[in-house]
């Protein structure tokens, strides 16, 4: 039966006893579980000295098959096409292939991209495999290979292929378990003007060998099968990438829904994720070391790994954020960028011990390529390593004279450096590089590694609303390193907290998240920290209020019980759909008449939505606020918890409120789909000082 098949029994059997969807170990009874020390795995962390040599057995060598090259170090041997540079092979610990055999070679291991230009008809932009024409050894040793496979766009190519030359790149050192892989991308002044909507790295593996994922120690399972994904196996829902598994190979899975959205991770996060083979015991495993290259910053949620089994490294794209988030480039726009490199890396377990090992391994192979970014042994000068590189250190702090007299240390805060633009800027920034750090509890800062250019500083801190800008430009120059004076963010505020709702932090995951319907369960996310990740939650809210919005009574009502975490259409029949109108009701004993009070609409995400804000008076003709239609980011369908982070600061004169009751109305008048709407970060209500405030606590 094997370990797959002693396992899933197992599972199954226990699984509603234990609430408990992924195991502690991955080991069959029968098994004895190793640790996982360096003994045990066929995988080396360290790239030892070369024997000069035919005999060394840790040479890298290179060979020439016909329309093939094969570079084989001793731990693997990658087969690439020449000169198109498709991964077609990947031999490794007695497999021949990891890769999928039964798939076109060019449909097994490849870079890929999405663009668009004037002449573009199709309504997703055009596909590209980004095939080479050209191939060149550029280093060649015992120790080291690398290979480039290119191509380059002349004006006879207008319209058919992206005007890019694009430079892809495989690097396989002497003793190392994997190989590097990354691409130089290339926009000359005179070359016509396109848009690029996203690129990324693909490998298909093998359908009768992988079956186990690993994303996070908390988000890692086995999978079901594609085939279950089809007709007659699986009943596609709402959108073609959700599929109800109704019949699928393996019983165990039946009444699961599967959509590889519930597998989208953030770029701070995504740094290795892979499938496990049980027999062999083999990892396959996608390590990013750095997401200087990704766009939108460290909270951008891109694809990781999902039923295929497939393994993607998105580099750019349109998740989550929409639109806004192509990169677009106009005629005579010079502009050259190189993605990567990542990590594949490869892992096997020299005796019966436990395959889940193999994923505890990959995360300290991750940690070893972390520290030793940037690499040093690329051979592209566009690569800059370490010592041509500057650092830039400081530290944060917050002044809300409304929270503390003081100046408040920025703790946790996320501090950048992206390219020139306005405060938050680098949520929606693709052609450029960007470089994040965490401050410490003193607001300290430090951000190495920094590629040379020039910058804007960029802040945002939990706990406290807005964007901030450091306006002066930052620098970089080789070797330089840069401290800043204290820099002080000053968030938006007129006055007193007279009451909040939530907390800013840019999701809305502290807000009220329901039990999945019963038939469209992902058993991973039960008991989950991640239960937003499950399908359908947008049906839910009409569920849980049939007869009427929600209504939230400020000193009363728990946000953590009460807000619904999106404000979603409601659903009046099977092919219609209304807007919804919360409610905040909330009591003033006493009103400044000359003053005006202020709320701050901090929003997580937003998706074909109309805001409309008003106060105390729902039918009357004027609104405090009014949106129109806004947001791409399509947060609600792809089960996401945040998308472009947007700050509304809303006026209102003291004569529109009224002593004793008021209500807040926010209503969401889109409403021809279920996927259009909100969810909320955060909402504070600010009044004069002299009212009865709070400081530094929330209602719940």
């Amino acid at each position: 039966m094997g370990l797959r098949g002693y396992f899933m029994i197992f599972l199954f059997s226990v699984f509603f006893i234990l609430s408990d969807n992924f195991p502690a170990s991955l080991s069959s009874s029968h098994q004895q579980v190793h640790n996982s020390s360096s003994s045990g795995f066929h995988a080396s962390r360290e790239t030892p000295e070369a024997v000069v040599g035919e005999e060394n057995p840790e040479a890298v060598r290179l060979q020439f098959q016909d329309n093939y090259v094969v570079v084989d170090n001793g731990f693997m041997q990658l087969t690439i096409s020449n000169p198109e540079g498709i991964v077609t092979g990947i031999q490794y610990n007695g497999i021949s292939n990891l890769l999928e055999v039964l798939n076109d070679e060019n449909d097994r291991g490849y870079w890929d991209l999405v663009w668009s230009d004037e002449t573009t008809t199709r309504k997703k932009g055009n596909f590209d495999r980004m095939e080479g024409t050209s191939f060149k050894v550029i280093q060649q040793n015992e120790k080291q290979i690398e290979l480039s496979f290119t191509r380059t766009w002349n004006s006879s190519l207008h319209g058919k292929v992206v005007p890019l030359n694009i430079d892809k790149r495989f690097v396989v050192l002497g003793g190392t378990s994997g190989f590097y892989t990354y691409a130089i991308y290339e926009h000359l002044k005179e070359w016509p003007a396109f848009d690029l909507d996203n690129t990324r790295i693909v490998f298909k593996l093998r359908n009768d060998k992988f079956h186990y994922m690993a994303i996070a120690d908390d988000r890692q399972r086995y999978m079901p099968l594609p085939e279950d994904r089809r007709e007659g196996r699986g009943q596609v829902l709402a959108y073609p990438e959700a599929v109800l598994l109704v019949n699928p190979v393996e019983p165990q899975f039946k009444g699961e829904v599967d959509d590889k959205y519930q597998y989208s991770c953030e770029s701070r996060n995504n740094g290795v994720h892979g499938w496990i083979c049980d027999d062999p015991a083999v990892g396959f495993w996608l390590i990013t070391p750095s997401y200087e290259f990704r766009s939108g910053g460290p909270l951008k949620q891109f694809l990781t790994s999902h039923v295929g089994p497939t393994t993607l490294s998105v580099l750019h794209s349109t998740h989550y954020l929409g639109a806004d988030m192509i990169a677009k480039f106009v005629a005579n726009e010079p502009w050259k960028k190189v993605y990567g490199p990542v990590f594949v890396y490869l892992n096997s377990l020299l005796d019966h011990g436990d395959p889940l090992s193999l994923w505890q391994d990959a995360q300290k192979q991750m940690m070893n390529e972390v520290q030793r970014w940037p690499y040093d042994f690329l051979a592209s000068q566009d690569f800059p390593p370490s010592d041509q590189r500057g650092k830039v250190s400081g530290r944060l702090l917050v002044k809300d004279r409304y929270v503390s007299d003081g100046n408040i240390s920025a703790d946790g805060a996320y501090v950048g450096l992206a390219s020139p633009g306005d405060a938050g800027s680098w949520q929606l920034e693709a052609k450029g590089y960007q470089f994040w750090t965490e401050t410490d509890k003193d607001g300290q800062f430090t951000i190495n590694n920094i590629r040379p250019g020039v910058y804007n500083l960029y802040a945002w801190v939990p706990g406290f609303i807005g964007d901030y800008k450091y306006e002066t430009l930052i620098n970089i120059s080789a070797g330089g390193n840069i401290t800043v004076d204290d820099i002080v963010y000053e968030p938006p505020r007129n006055g007193s907290t007279l009451w909040e709702i939530g907390i800013p932090d840019r999701v809305a995951s502290e807000f009220y998240i329901p039990d999945p319907n019963p038939k469209y369960v992902n058993k991973l996310y039960l008991n989950h920290t991640d239960r937003y990740r499950q399908y359908g939650l947008w049906e839910r809210y009409a569920e849980l209020y049939p007869d009427g919005d929600l209504v939230f009574t400020i000193g009363t009502s728990n946000y953590t019980k009460d807000w619904f975490f999106q404000q979603v259409t409601r659903k009046i029949n099977n092919s219609t759909y209304e807007g919804t109108t919360w409610q905040i009701k909330f009591k003033l004993d006493e009103i400044d008449q000359n003053w005006t009070y202020t709320i701050r609409l901090a929003l997580a995400t937003a998706n074909n939505a109309n805001l409309q804000v008003k106060i105390n008076d729902l039918n009357g003709n004027s609104s405090l606020l009014s949106t129109g239609v806004f947001g791409k980011d399509n947060t609600i369908a792809r089960h996401g918890i945040h998308g472009l982070y947007r700050l509304f600061n809303i006026s209102i004169p003291g004569a529109q409120l009224l002593q004793g009751n008021n209500t807040i109305f926010l209503t969401q008048a889109s409403g021809t789909s279920p996927f259009e709407g909100i969810m909320y970060d955060y909402i504070r209500f600010e009044g004069p000082p002299s009212s009865n405030t709070i400081k530094n606590t929330r209602f719940r």
